[in-house]
Formats: structure tokens, C-alpha cells, sequence
């Protein structure tokens, strides 16, 4: 692969790619860091980049092996998933503050998720990575992750009703 089709395939992932470090490491200076260290290292490998079938699904797979490799290295377990991409201008300020308040309840829930469950639902409902990429991504079949995704949304939506109902958090 040459420079101009580097650019072309590998540039455009660098938001994807941020996206994903800073869900998982959290910090936006730690996620910079990895995402620079990632396209270094895919452009030391850009000869090899065109034997892969998704460039796309290997540079998040080495995104997220890189991220828990540096959180294991903290010995940190407070990953964290962010969904701030809804937005509506037509909002009452009401409204508004209860869409705010169900997202932090939601980001909360999504932090005692399992880990595996917190990546899917990251790859899948806010990066739209399909079953299959997923499944690449994490070395599982597609069945797993929509198994898995669909335990995490179930997880989420009873303690979302159960603190509804009973004010519990």
C-alpha cells in the first residue's frame, strides 16, 4: 500500500478509532496517545495493510487490543462508555433536562456491564459496526455478539425500569 492510499483507506478511521480509545480509556489525552501510536504503527505496517479484508475491522481490533493492554497495565476497572451523539434543537427545557438525566442513568448502567458487553454496545449502537465486523473485532461469531448485545440492552432496560418504578438507583 502506498502513501496515497494510505491516506485514502487509513485517515478516515482516526475519528472511529479516537472514539473507541477514549470510551474505553476514558481520558482524552490518553486516547490521543493511542490513536497516535495506532496509526503509526499502521503505517509501518501499510505494506501489509492490503492483505486484510477489512482494514476498517483490523485497525478497531487493534484499537481495542491496545486500549485493554494499557488498562491492564493500570490496573484500572473504571472503563466508561459515553453516548453524547443525540440531539434534537426542538427540545423543551424539560424535556431536555430528561433526556439528559436518562443518558447519565444509561452511561451509569453501561458501566457495570460486563466488559465484552460494553465494547459490543459501543461498536454496535454508536460506532454502527455490523454483527460480523464485531465479531471479527472481538474473535467471536456473529451469534455471540447479538447474544451478548441483546443480554447488555436487557440489563440496562430492566434497571432502567426498575429504578423508574422504584426510584432505586
Amino acid at each position: 500500500m502506498n502513501q496515497a492510499e494510505f491516506v485514502n483507506t487509513v485517515l478516515p478511521l482516526k475519528d472511529k478509532v479516537f472514539r473507541l480509545a477514549k470510551r474505553l480509556l476514558i481520558s482524552i489525552d490518553e486516547a490521543e496517545d493511542a490513536t497516535q501510536d495506532l496509526f503509526l504503527k499502521l503505517w509501518k505496517n501499510k505494506n501489509k495493510l492490503s492483505e486484510y479484508r477489512s482494514v476498517e475491522a483490523f485497525a478497531m481490533t487493534m484499537t481495542k487490543n491496545y486500549c485493554l493492554d494499557q488498562l491492564k497495565a493500570k490496573r484500572s476497572n473504571n472503563l466508561s462508555l459515553v453516548h453524547s451523539n443525540y440531539k434534537d434543537n426542538n427540545l423543551s427545557l424539560e424535556r431536555s433536562i430528561e433526556l439528559k438525566d436518562c443518558v447519565s442513568r444509561v452511561h451509569q448502567l453501561m458501566t457495570d456491564l460486563p466488559e465484552k458487553q460494553k465494547i459490543i454496545m459501543q461498536l454496535r449502537d454508536i460506532e454502527n459496526f455490523e454483527f460480523e465486523e464485531i465479531g471479527k473485532i472481538l474473535d467471536l461469531q456473529p451469534t455471540a455478539v447479538r447474544v451478548a448485545l441483546s443480554r447488555a440492552r436487557k440489563t440496562i432496560r430492566e434497571q432502567l425500569i426498575k429504578q423508574q418504578n422504584y426510584g432505586i438507583s
